[in-house]
């Protein structure tokens, strides 16, 4: 299949797990403009904020620059004393800006795609250095809405500082006059301005970027029907693995019944299908617990370990019936068959001590099981 076709073919949502690997490699939607503009409007906002501070400290170092004379320059530490001066000031100038913008770097990518860090997203991807690639890439549709950003960013941008530039000429050349704090506060208010201009049209483009990115992003993570139902397979496992491990729990099961068999106290059978053994602790049941039980082959098993295993075969086709039915493995039998059971264990008791002491064997006891526990009705049951 072409690479056009795969394309065309990509119609499915992308599942979590798509998007859970996506991001652990670092591919996640993200709009540069959107966190330019963020970045830039919170400086912005805070070099007019603190303009009059900021004039205050250029002016300060500028006195400390203009008053540096020659018995500053021979002192031992004069030096020392003006630079960490003017650093301090520096610092006190650019310090709430500088602050204010590493903030808003760090905290716009979580406008768009949340914070994330990724391993996989530092190494290096040798692809990009293939120039028909990069070709593809530079004509691809994405290519164009990047070309189309750019020179929307040329227009906007330019068109609105050339405009603030023709709008401020005078206020440019009064700058220099009056005061030194009031100048540098003028220029640091014109140059808040520009700056906010050019926020503003960063953020007019962002506000195309970044519902772009997110179309773009989920278009490409989109999945073909075939990578759906791979992806379900591998998550859910195929058809035949998961009938391959039912049948190994299966067969793992009927051994570990099958050894619980020769402890049994007593196999309640009829003689060609069913077959469940019983065993009974009255110091730790409350009611005599099914053990193993099975039809057909199974059934046959248990009646041949039972017999190699000297537990006592009783041919009671209703109860073994009911018992098949109602208990599962491990489980004690139903109240309802109480009486029944315990009649078979009687009979077991007195059928042992009649074949130890020479005696005939006891009469079968007749047994009256509820018709609604015998399960589906069989003709050669």
């Amino acid at each position: 299949m072409s690479e056009g076709a795969d394309k065309e073919d990509r119609t499915e949502s992308p599942s979590e797990k798509r998007l859970r690997e996506a991001r652990e490699k670092g591919d996640i939607p993200r709009s540069k403009d959107l966190s330019t503009a963020v970045v830039v409007l919170a400086g912005v906002a805070t070099l007019i904020a603190t303009r009059e501070q900021m004039a205050l400290h250029a002016a300060r170092i500028m006195h400390i620059g203009l008053r540096y004379g020659r018995d500053d320059l021979l002192a031992e530490d004069g030096l020392r004393h003006a630079l960490g001066t003017a650093a301090l000031e520096a610092l006190k100038l650019l310090g709430p800006v500088f602050a204010v913008t590493m903030v808003a770097t760090v905290a716009a990518p979580a406008l768009m795609g949340g914070l994330n860090f990724s391993v996989q997203a530092l190494a290096p991807k040798f692809d990009r250095l293939d120039p028909i690639k990069g070709f593809g890439r530079l004509f691809s549709m994405n290519g164009l809405v990047e070309l189309g950003k750019s020179i929307l960013k040329l227009i906007l941008i330019g068109g609105a500082l050339v405009w603030f530039l023709r709008k401020s000429v005078l206020d440019m050349f009064v700058t220099g006059s009056g005061p030194v704090e009031s100048g540098i506060s003028r220029a640091f208010g014109m140059f808040g301005n520009a700056s906010l201009i050019f926020g503003c049209a960063l953020g007019v483009i962002a506000l195309v970027d970044a519902p772009w990115q997110k179309f773009s992003f989920t278009k490409k993570m989109k999945m073909t029907k075939q990578e759906v139902k791979d992806e379900h397979k591998e998550s859910e496992g195929s058809p035949e693995l998961k009938s391959k491990i039912r049948q190994m729990q299966h067969q793992m099961a009927r051994r570990r019944m099958m050894q619980d068999v020769p402890t049994a106290d007593v196999i309640v059978a009829n003689p060609t299908h069913f077959a469940v053994a019983l065993k009974y602790d009255e110091n730790r049941m409350g009611a005599p617990r099914v053990v193993a039980k099975g039809v057909d082959v199974i059934a046959a098993q248990i009646r041949e370990l039972g017999a190699e295993s000297k537990v006592p075969v009783v041919e009671a086709p209703p109860l073994a019936r009911a018992l098949y039915h109602t208990t599962e493995i491990g489980r004690e039998i139903p109240a309802a068959l109480y009486v029944a059971v315990a009649q078979i264990l009687a009979y077991v008791f007195r059928l042992k001590q009649a074949i130890a002491m020479g005696d005939l064997p006891p009469d079968m006891p007749e047994q009256d099981i509820d018709p609604e526990l015998l399960g589906p009705y069989r003709m050669d049951n």
